[in-house]
């Protein structure tokens, strides 16, 4: 009998194979089209060519960033990052001015020291980060004879000019509303559809991902509401509106996920209530009547009073808590220079050193031959030394063949297209095609190459394919030997980093709902509305570092096998972690009904809790401290 042998790609290398899929985001590709295109042809014609290629670099940057979200949230998505890309420029073109080639190259290497641990404390500052290098690096090796207070007000003009799009075009279709909270309000339906999924798959095997699901739209939902305002509170109706329809999509989460851990299936009655609510949320309508489950079970009972809840917060409209809790600037720090950032800090200091270092001695060799250009080398290892972009291995294949690609593609088109008109139009094309060329790596790259080239070309620099390929591969060697070089300290610092954290908070929620077990005995004092709250910011906090913890431990064990073998056994912490924080949900929800723990739960919070602290010595992390004596 023959046996059939399939042969799988390793790990590294499917990953790189993998794209994202969705449909595509015209309202990003209508904003592209709108952004580099438009203001390099307006600097064209106004005679200020070299600033509207900057003006386009930063528009490019910015689309780069323009993800699906809010208005409010995209205010700091893409504000941020221009204003550390601004304050790069204006330091590369000073010191591009001022310094020899081994002091720039020092301030390249401690500017790579600082943005690498800014990085660590999340994906806005991981972008401001990477506009602050790339900046610096377009500053000191990109000759033009404007200052660089000129270039720095360039900067922020281009990529101000895609914000105030990303803020006044209405999304298409949008019509149910104030437009300018059509986000919000997206996202804020996509809980209450996770919810109802959640509960469709409850007793089955696609609960686990579904309540993964779930997590992912309440971050999603919470970020597009909690993004910077000038007042403390919502300050229209529509927006308090949202915030109290997000608000009373937390008990009804709860509850779904007390029914999962049940591992019982319930009736598909249980979720058309919050599907309705997901229309009337979209529609900016009323609920009307919604079905009502059965009451048999603690979190049955809880899922229809967080229904009855919902439907009197629709018709009431009020404002509601998010359930945050803002990190101090303590926290912010402690975050930069961790071992997360620390690790992170290094590697980019020496990639963006070293690339920076090469790029100035091919210059003075003149490898470049008449170009007077070098800040390709420098800027490709910054997007290349990202680990949000992708695994490493992933990351330099990707960038490899895209910019081969790219400029091959550019070379074709530069043989055929009016200069500088057509050139021009093709900047439009490629901004245009950023929001989809994001789904991968590769793709995106080609785009960006392409446009980079054509706008060098408009500023007055002969075709420079063969020399970006060059440069390019360059980069991809001097990365990948940094990225596997022993740095001091314990390697997986990320990965460690995350795990500690979401213990932590998990931890912290245990805690805080074994206290409620004890409270009627102890006379702790506190509403019970106060109770929940607290309790509704620690679930979303524990979940929220659980889901970072996730990805970061995805994106190791996608490494080559050197890198990978850091992050063996985390994946099994975290999904402990997840069981720990369920079934801690599941007991909150108990306890509201009955207000004592069942056996079962005493038994599977013991049970999960020894099992953790095993696999946690033998990955040599710290054990969650002592528990209160409920358990």
């Amino acid at each position: 009998m023959s046996r059939r042998v399939t042969l799988a790609p390793p790990p590294w290398l499917a990953h790189a194979l993998r794209a994202q899929r969705g449909p595509v985001p015209w309202n990003a590709v209508t904003r592209g089209a709108l952004a580099a295109g438009p203001l390099l042809l307006a600097a064209v014609l106004a005679g200020r060519t070299s600033l509207g290629v900057v003006a386009a670099i930063a528009a490019m940057l910015a689309g780069i960033n323009d993800r699906p979200g809010s208005r409010r949230v995209s205010v700091k998505r893409l504000g941020a990052p221009a204003l550390a890309g601004a304050a790069g420029l204006l330091v590369g073109t000073y010191a591009g001015q001022s310094m020899g080639p081994l002091a720039l190259t020092v301030l390249c290497t401690a500017l790579g020291l600082v943005a690498g641990g800014i990085s660590a404390i999340g994906p806005v500052s991981s972008s401001a980060g990477t506009h602050l290098l790339v900046a610096t690096a377009v500053g000191a090796g990109m000759p033009l004879p404007e200052s660089g207070w000129q270039r720095a007000l360039a900067f922020l003009a281009g990529a101000g000019w895609l914000l105030v799009l990303r803020l006044v075009l209405p999304t298409p279709g949008s019509l149910a509303g104030d437009f300018r909270f059509d986000g919000e309000r997206e996202a804020v339906a996509g809980v209450y559809d996770a919810v109802a999924a959640l509960l469709d798959a409850a007793g089955g095997p696609d609960a686990t991902a579904r309540r993964a699901a779930l997590t992912a739209a309440l971050d999603h939902a919470q970020d597009a509401l909690a993004g910077p305002r000038l007042r403390r509170y919502a300050s229209s109706a529509a927006e308090r509106r949202l915030h109290a329809q997000y608000a009373a999509a937390l008990p009804l989460a709860e509850a779904a996920t007390a029914l999962a851990w049940a591992g019982e299936a319930v009736s598909a009655r249980a979720s058309e209530g919050p599907r309705r609510l997901a229309a009337a949320v979209r529609e900016n309508g009323h609920t009307g009547p919604l079905p009502a489950p059965s009451r048999s079970a603690p979190a049955l009972r809880a899922l229809d009073d967080a229904l009855l809840h919902a439907a009197e917060v629709f018709d009431r409209g009020r404002g509601g808590d998010l359930h945050t809790r803002r990190r101090t600037a303590r926290d912010l720090l402690r975050t930069a220079f961790g071992s997360a950032g620390r690790e992170y800090g290094l590697r980019v200091a020496l990639c963006f050193g070293a690339s920076a270092a090469a790029a100035q001695a091919l210059h003075r060799a003149q490898w470049y031959g008449q170009h007077e250009h070098w800040y390709w080398l420098p800027a490709t290892a910054v997007f290349l030394v990202k680990p949000d972009l992708g695994p490493l291995a992933s990351r330099v294949l990707s960038r490899a063949a895209g910019t081969v690609l790219g400029a091959l593609l550019f070379a074709a088109f530069a043989a055929v297209l009016p200069r500088p008109e057509g050139l021009i139009a093709l900047v439009a094309v490629c901004g245009a095609l950023i929001p989809v060329a994001t789904r991968h790596f590769a793709a995106q790259t080609a785009v960006v190459t392409v446009l980079v080239l054509a706008l060098v070309m408009v500023g007055g620099e002969p075709q420079a394919s063969a020399s970006r390929i060059g440069e390019t591969l360059l980069a991809c060697a001097i990365v990948l030997v940094v990225g596997h070089l022993p740095i001091p300290g314990q390697r997986g610092g990320g990965v460690r980093a995350r795990l500690v954290a979401a213990g932590t908070a998990a931890h912290a929620y245990l805690v805080h709902v074994l206290d409620e077990a004890q409270a009627p005995r102890i006379g702790t004092s506190g509403t019970p509305s106060d109770h929940r709250a607290t309790r509704w910011t620690l679930r979303r906090e524990a979940y929220r570092t659980l889901a970072e913890a996730r990805t970061a431990i995805s994106l190791t064990a996608h490494e080559l096998p050197a890198l990978a073998r850091h992050a063996e056994g985390a994946d099994e912490v975290a999904a402990l972690l997840e069981r720990l924080v369920d079934t801690t949900t599941a007991c909150a929800v108990h306890l509201d009904d009955t207000g004592q723990l069942s056996p079962q739960q005493r038994e599977r919070l013991t049970a999960l809790l020894g099992e953790l602290a095993g696999h946690q010595r033998r990955i040599g992390l710290p054990a969650l401290p002592d528990l209160p004596r409920a358990v």
